[in-house]
């Protein structure tokens, strides 16, 4: 068994700098006894810094909370998560709350934005709640690469749905965090809106040097990963690099057999 002692730098430390996100021995359960569910069990697993990676398994398989626990969003019950050399689990509520603020970006289906803001406010607003100053250089390549350059003064209701998922998707990646965490962030967007946002996150990683960690379940949105972890029963079972939209489906298919004859 692999454990956080055998790695290099072990009291404390993630270990491998060129880990964006590790996870040792992580084990989610609800309940206890008769009604006790396992979310994840006993899953290891460590995210490449620089890359694209897809989680994907059929409903229940826990791929959204393996990407919760990892982000700090929910709590194991056992096991370790790191972010970069932090140790994740065991940090306190305000130690929590600021490795959130200040090493993490999040994109979800919902686009979070605030009404009363416009584009560019939105974008800034995380770091102005932290009290930093924007690096403008930077947030004038993250605009660029969102392709937002003319829609900046423009609140929400006057952008569409796929505009909206840009402004959500530059503010994760305004704060140059360590890590973005996405769960389905193309789930509410036609599929056009949708390519273009996965188009963006794939040029984040390729051009800025992000790393991205997405739940799918769109075998399409899996395909612009550089890995697909697949989860089945609160485990990872297949790990695919350089994934084709042909070679998920087809992945996912034997998800689907499997459930009809159990």
């Amino acid at each position: 068994m692999t454990t956080a002692e055998t790695l290099p730098g072990a009291s404390g430390s993630g270990g491998d700098s060129a880990v964006a996100a590790r996870g040792r021995q992580v084990t989610k359960s609800y309940g206890t006894e008769e009604t006790r569910v396992v979310a994840l069990d006993a899953v290891d697993v460590d995210i490449v810094r620089g890359q694209f990676t897809a989680i994907m398994g059929p409903s229940g398989s826990g791929k959204s909370t393996l990407m919760h626990c990892l982000a700090g969003l929910d709590t194991v019950t056992s096991g370790r998560i790191w972010i970069g050399e932090t140790e994740v689990t065991g940090l306190k509520d305000k130690q929590l709350t600021r490795l959130r603020r200040d090493q993490i970006g999040f994109i979800f289906q919902a686009y979070n934005l605030l009404p009363t803001l416009n584009a560019i406010e939105n974008i800034t607003l995380p770091m102005d709640i932290a009290g930093r100053k924007p690096d403008q250089a930077w947030l004038t390549t993250v605009v660029e690469t969102v392709g937002l350059g003319s829609r900046l003064k423009h609140r929400p209701t006057q952008l569409s749905g796929g505009q909206q998922q840009r402004v959500a998707v530059a503010r994760a990646l305004a704060a140059r965090p360590d890590i973005i965490f996405g769960d389905e962030p193309t789930g509410n967007l036609d599929s056009r809106a949708g390519a273009e946002i996965l188009g963006f996150l794939r040029r984040s990683v390729d051009d800025l040097g992000q790393t991205i960690v997405m739940v799918t379940h769109d075998p399409v949105a899996a395909s612009y990963a550089d890995r697909v972890l697949y989860l089945a029963d609160g485990r990872i079972v297949d790990d695919m690099a350089d994934p084709t939209a042909e070679q998920v489906l087809e992945r996912m298919a034997t998800f689907d057999a499997r459930g009809r004859t159990s």
